[in-house]
């Protein structure tokens, strides 16, 4: 199995040297498509000589820029702030040998308060096993075959995750991968836990009901 890594980057350069130090350990090719960074995300990323490509922002444009600038059977798209355990790559290409056209992994925050953390990872965990749909921050993952079926990420806004994800179960056997990806809690620390979650859950919710992505990214940043 070829896996590529696809890191989508915007004003990242505080953490885009360990992320990528991370990927090339796990990954056979590194792809920084970033969205107009202002930053030193770019020099940081060539610096350490992996693939970068650039474009408007929205993370499913990039997402798919960078997808298309590798050649890995297996595309696995990684946020900046977050990691992936030692083992990770062996459970991807075990579940891919058992069928499975792709999926996440559960997720662990960390780097906040114990409580905040504490009870941001329980909810998640909930929320993933309940549905089975495992979002951007959980570093999802799928064959080529299947991102190509597909036809990749919609290049809208917001919540081209879910729709990735509700779109691949349709396709194929999924998984939700036990090896927690950990991950930054900042947006838990600058919003709150429960202001965080409710708008989370109310964005999904209008989404599921037939509400656009454009109305819902306007949405979301007021109550952000």
């Amino acid at each position: 199995m070829k896996l590529s890594i696809i890191i989508p980057t915007l004003e990242e350069e505080a953490v885009l040297a360990d992320t990528i130090d991370h990927a090339l350990d796990l990954g056979d090719e590194v792809c920084v498509s970033d969205g107009g960074s202002t930053d030193r995300s770019l020099e940081i990323a060539r610096n350490l000589g992996v693939r970068t490509v650039e474009g408007a922002a929205g993370r499913g444009g990039q997402l798919n820029r960078g997808a298309r600038a590798t050649s890995g059977e297996v595309l696995l798209f990684l946020h900046a702030d977050s990691r992936l355990r030692r083992n990770s790559r062996e459970l991807i290409q075990a579940a891919i040998d058992a069928g499975a056209v792709g999926g996440g992994f559960h997720v662990r925050y960390d780097h906040g308060s114990r409580w905040l953390t504490g009870l941001g990872n329980r909810l998640i965990r909930w929320r993933t096993s309940m549905t089975g749909s495992p979002l951007g921050d959980q570093c999802q993952f799928l064959t080529r075959e299947a991102f190509e079926t597909l036809g990749g990420f919609q290049d809208w806004p917001i919540l081209e995750d879910l729709d990735l994800i509700r779109r691949l179960k349709k396709l194929g056997p999924t998984v939700v991968l036990d090896a927690p990806v950990s991950t930054s809690a900042r947006r838990f620390e600058s919003q709150g836990i429960l202001r965080t979650v409710a708008g989370n859950w109310l964005i999904w919710i209008l989404f599921l009901v037939g509400v656009s992505p454009q109305r819902l990214a306007r949405l979301y940043r007021q109550i952000r």
